[in-house]
């Protein structure tokens, strides 16, 4: 099968590319900071939508919901060493549903089981993101996860190419 066809047979109407996290956490705004790259460095195509997920919880349902594919970035602890990048595929992203003492602690996990549970959850699915090495309260990434900022939004593209939908470096960033 030649590359365009393999492309084509993994296609998909409209990507979601959430960035998860809090920005006030240190490394745990990672996710927003490879969305700002994604804008800056690539041009994409209008069918891939990116949202900055913050810790929105369930108000991501709908974006969810309405995704053929979904992208979900952010600092993904693991237990590796700082930085080291990491994938998880749709069936390996955890989602549970847990007792919650308020409805305010409902985080990305929990809207990731409702969709689920809803029969929502797009086919395709994955996380892209680094270990962290502090989630200390500071607004800032630790320079070992700001450097896989520029990596990780290739990779997001690369996966976005994959299910049909070319994105090309951002002649700005190619001058820059």
């Amino acid at each position: 099968m030649s590359t365009t066809s393999a492309l084509r047979a993994e296609a998909v109407a409209r990507v979601v590319v959430i960035g998860a996290g809090n920005t006030l956490l240190s490394d745990d705004g990672f996710g927003a900071a490879v969305l700002d790259a994604l804008r800056e460095s690539w041009d994409l195509p209008p069918e891939v939508e990116l949202v900055d997920g913050g810790t929105w919880g369930m108000n991501l349902l709908p974006a969810i919901e309405d995704a053929d594919a979904l992208v979900i970035v952010d600092a993904i602890d693991v237990g590796r060493a700082p930085g080291s990048p990491i994938t998880l595929e749709r069936d390996s992203i955890p989602r549970l549903l847990g007792v919650k003492l308020s409805p305010h602690q409902i985080d990305l996990r929990e809207t990731l089981a409702v969709a689920e549970l809803r029969g929502r959850l797009p086919a395709r699915a994955v996380a892209i993101g680094v270990q962290p090495q502090s989630l200390a309260t500071r607004i800032g990434l630790s320079p070992v996860v700001q450097a896989r900022v520029r990596p990780t939004a290739a990779l997001v593209a690369t996966r976005i190419a994959r299910w049909g939908f070319p994105c090309r470096p951002a002649a700005a960033a190619c001058t820059s």
